[in-house]
């Protein structure tokens, strides 16, 4: 008698356990949000969609190339070197040096064979957090269901001759340690031509644009300090990564610097600064900017999309694009700033999509694209 409760505690345990293992499987089209980390739980048998795509997402996230290219749906000529490719990047570009941190996904329709689900990536890079949003196909296959893979080949680039006709400036005279950055030369003349501080639902926002008015190359970088009515300074920031920082002759950048948790309100006076440097730098690669036009995402917010094409023979592994936006006064009212997840191969396009916040896209009239590029093995 003393071990029946325990027998009988034991016995239910297992019964709900085989219970819950046994449910229903048929996709009843439920709509709710499904997120994952880097441990969702795996279910050999997808028998829902939001099962199959956790189970990929899972299998993504953990480099399972080969049980996650075998559960797929693929069409004619798919191959797994391209779909590898797909999610890991190559030729050093930003996807290449970054992780899959988490993903949310919600369906978007979905019937008793077929689903289409929206899922948004978050990814871990070198140059902080990155967001984009991948809408997948499911179908039903018997009592499973499989992501169908629509493969995107890698551009193919014919064997040419590209001629090399750029300007260049060379640093010459100063010690190994004076290549970049020379202080033994007058600093570039460059200035601030435009200034505007905005409040933001993150804080404030300082941004314009900078110019560089010499002959010879700068590398700039501009900073501002916000002052309050007792004319003590509250913070101070640079505009870190949200300019072009090397400006040829005559070359404009817009520039952007955030002071978080900070209203404008509180603010007296902005004291702005901009540092210049001597550097060596060339005009190449050269990058194009093509069918560019404001449009609204699949998100439904405003964004600036359109193309950017390497018309050099060199390889620009992380493009970043820098957008100024205007009112009809030419007035900077917003600068928007975003990478390029691929690495963008000589004579080659990829593209591109900046925000500009939805409040903002009745006054814009005009913008003007800049694109700042890294490239490896290069300052």
């Amino acid at each position: 008698m003393k071990l029946a409760l325990p027998i009988a505690i034991l016995v239910l345990t297992i019964l709900l356990i085989a219970a819950g293992l046994s449910g229903p499987g048929r996709y009843s089209g439920t709509v709710g949000i499904a997120s994952g980390s880097a441990l969702p739980g795996f279910t050999e048998r997808a028998t829902t969609p939001e099962q199959a795509l956790a189970n990929f997402m899972l299998d993504v996230q953990k480099h399972n190339w080969d049980r996650a290219f075998s559960t797929l749906d693929k069409k004619a000529g798919a191959t797994k070197a391209v779909f590898v490719q797909e999610w890991t990047g190559s030729n050093g570009g930003l996807l290449a040096l970054s992780s899959l941190e988490r993903y949310d996904a919600r369906p978007l329709h979905a019937t008793d064979s077929e689903a289409q689900m929206r899922v948004r990536l978050h990814w871990t890079t070198p140059v902080g957090p990155v967001e984009n949003v991948r809408d997948f196909r499911l179908t039903r296959q018997g009592q499973q269901w499989k992501i169908v893979w629509d493969e995107t080949p890698p551009p193919k680039v014919p064997a040419q001759i590209i001629p090399v006709n750029y300007l260049r400036w060379d640093l010459v005279g100063g010690g190994a340690g004076e290549e970049w950055g020379s202080n033994n030369v007058d600093a570039p003349h460059v200035r601030i031509i435009s200034m505007n501080a905005v409040d933001s639902a993150e804080g404030s926002i300082v941004m314009g644009e900078v110019v560089n008015e010499d002959t010879i190359p700068a590398f700039v970088n501009v900073n501002a300090t916000l002052v309050d009515a007792a004319g003590n300074a509250i913070d101070d920031e640079t505009s870190f990564d949200k300019i072009d920082h090397v400006l040829l002759p005559k070359q404009v950048s817009p520039y952007r610097i955030d002071f978080p948790h900070i209203s404008l309100g509180r603010v007296r006076n902005v004291r702005m600064d901009v540092k210049a440097t001597l550097v060596p730098a060339s005009s190449d690669p050269v990058i194009g900017v093509m069918n560019q036009k404001l449009d609204t995402d699949a998100q439904g917010r405003r964004v600036l999309q359109g193309d950017l094409m390497n018309q050099s023979g060199q390889t620009v592994n992380i493009p970043h694009v820098i957008v100024s936006f205007y009112d009809n006064s030419g007035k900077v009212v917003w600068v928007s700033d975003g990478y390029v997840e691929r690495a963008l191969l000589p004579q080659s396009s990829e593209p591109f999509a900046v925000e500009l916040p939805n409040s903002l896209a009745g006054k814009v009239q005009n913008f003007h694209v800049v694109v700042d590029q890294y490239s490896l093995g290069k300052t």
